[in-house]
């Protein structure tokens, strides 16, 4: 037996629903993925699996969403609550779009960007712990590779969703990660340090050791990437991509990752080969918002977007 509920959740405008989960098409069906104007994701609501199917019910200028909750079990008021927050921050319903839109009007590429990507907001992984997991994963392949083997660990490990029949996957937590061995983490296709990495993280948290959402409340980009890098196996690039889906930190601007660099050319160097210290020089100008604008690059590219 499954419960239904539904709820209607406002944002900030300008949004665009459908550019902001462009991201996820073609994703894995009982994960996350984005298919005719619909959204649909599990998401963990006071210990309870709830899957939110989710999809506009407004204008870019007079945005909001509307929310499908089902649930094996019966979904309450306060869980209803948790799940309007949990939409808002994968979302990022809430992120005001235009002192970033201000900020770069007098770049003539990124302001061309931005106009025909008008509304689009960066999602935000639901936990910092599967930002961080992502990023080790994608370390130094291609995203296609990194896409099938998070997949694999979601389904090898994350809890299940039976919706009478229905099974939907959530990504798993620090505490099952920890408790299973490298070798069964191999087996997803990681290699045998990321695997290494990824539990020996896991172990941190799950033993009280760690606390990777306390980030949140730092105000200095610097002190987390500093206390990130003490850990074994995330660097600078790691930590500024964790900070960047997992934490909403959107001056983070992960240069060192080849595919952004190959982004960032595309629009600003005619797609000559650049380093990060150029990458950097270039972004000098999207002020606070570095890794917003380098986002709406990496979208504008995916779309194949031209200036």
């Amino acid at each position: 037996m499954s419960y239904t509920e539904k709820i209607t959740v406002d944002a900030l405008a300008p949004f665009s629903f459908d550019l902001s989960s462009e991201i996820f098409s073609n994703g894995d069906r009982q994960i996350r993925n984005y298919e005719n104007g619909r959204l649909w994701q599990v998401i963990r609501v006071n210990s309870k699996l709830v899957l939110a199917t989710v999809e506009a019910a407004g204008a870019v200028e007079k945005p909001k969403v509307s929310v499908e909750l089902k649930s094996d079990s019966a979904i309450t008021v306060e869980d209803k609550k948790q799940a309007e927050a949990a939409v808002n921050a994968l979302f990022s319903l809430d992120l005001d779009l235009n002192p970033f839109y201000e900020t770069v009007k007098a770049d003539k590429v990124m302001a061309a960007i931005t106009r025909k990507l008008w509304g689009l907001k960066s999602p935000s992984t639901p936990t910092v712990f599967e930002a961080l997991v992502d990023a080790i994963v994608e370390q130094q392949i291609s995203i296609k590779v990194a896409n099938t083997i998070e997949t694999r660990i979601t389904k090898k490990f994350g809890d299940v969703l039976d919706l009478e029949g229905d099974v939907y996957y959530v990504h798993p937590t620090p505490q099952r990660l920890a408790a299973v061995s490298t070798e069964e983490l191999r087996q997803c296709g990681l290699s045998f340090r990321k695997a290494e990495y990824i539990k020996g993280a896991a172990t941190l948290i799950a033993e009280g050791k760690l606390d990777l959402e306390n980030f949140r409340k730092y105000e200095r980009s610097e002190q987390i990437i500093k206390e990130l890098d003490e850990i074994r196996g995330i660097g600078v690039w790691t930590a500024e991509f964790t900070m960047l889906r997992g934490m909403q930190r959107l001056e983070a601007l992960p240069a060192d990752d080849l595919g952004l660099r190959r982004d960032i050319s595309r629009y600003y160097r005619d797609g000559k080969v650049i380093q990060s210290a150029e990458a950097r020089r270039i972004a000098e100008g999207w002020g606070r918002w570095k890794g917003l604008a380098a986002y709406y690059l990496v979208v504008a590219s995916m779309l194949d977007v031209d200036v």
